[in-house]
């Protein structure tokens, strides 16, 4: 039982799909909880990989790989998931700010948010201030704002404006990042916090939640 946890977690470290895949099926038909193999493999090891990254052992092509073969295995995991009833730790809407089609960092954020136990939203790219309202309506307990472009930046502004005219700004925690944001600019606009990349992204939203 504690093998398939142990190689789980390193098939997340490693990149390795297809051995999460497998040895995530292999620890459910052995009896192992759904939520054991995501809080003491799945979860676990992306902790992992994002230290590796604040480190500069991993970099982001690592953390892409590492990501994915974690969500190889939380596919496989879902349904059980679903079935024991295990709440996720929150849910998130994620999404590029209207006028900006970067989509790289924001699918990364997103990744390792799932990979901390957050449900995701994902709304794409070139996303209205609308549909950022519309998803905190709809259960969404935090927003994360992506923008690669400083053109694009004043759309993350808009979006806290939407929030605050809609009358939910208390019920939601906003955060922003991307290459040309900062964090003087996420006190500016009225966000909640700000991560320089997907790592921090996830340990602040941890602790926003």
């Amino acid at each position: 039982m504690q093998e398939n946890l142990q190689a789980i977690y390193d098939g997340v470290i490693n990149g390795d799909a297809n051995t999460v895949e497998s040895e995530v099926q292999a620890a459910l038909d052995a009896g192992v909880s759904a939520r054991s193999i995501l809080d003491d493999s799945l979860v676990s090891a992306m902790g992992q990989v994002g230290a590796y990254f604040e480190e500069g052992t991993y970099f982001v092509p690592e953390m892409l790989v590492a990501a994915r073969a974690m969500k190889s295995g939380l596919t496989v995991l879902r349904p059980y998931l679903v079935e024991e009833d295990v709440e996720p730790v929150g849910t998130v809407a994620i999404g590029t700010v209207q006028g900006d089609l970067h989509d790289i960092g924001k699918n990364l954020v997103g990744m390792m948010l799932e990979g901390a136990g957050f449900e995701i939203i994902d709304l794409g790219v070139n996303v209205a201030p609308a549909k950022f309202v519309d998803a905190v309506n709809e259960g969404a307990e935090m927003i994360a704002l992506s923008a690669l472009l400083t053109t694009t930046m004043p759309n993350m502004k808009a979006v806290v404006s939407g929030l605050e005219q809609a009358g939910i700004r208390e019920q939601v925690k906003v955060l922003v990042g991307g290459a040309p944001v900062t964090e003087a600019f996420a006190e500016q606009i009225g966000a909640d916090g700000y991560a320089k990349d997907a790592s921090q992204a996830a340990t602040l939203a941890k602790k926003l939640i």
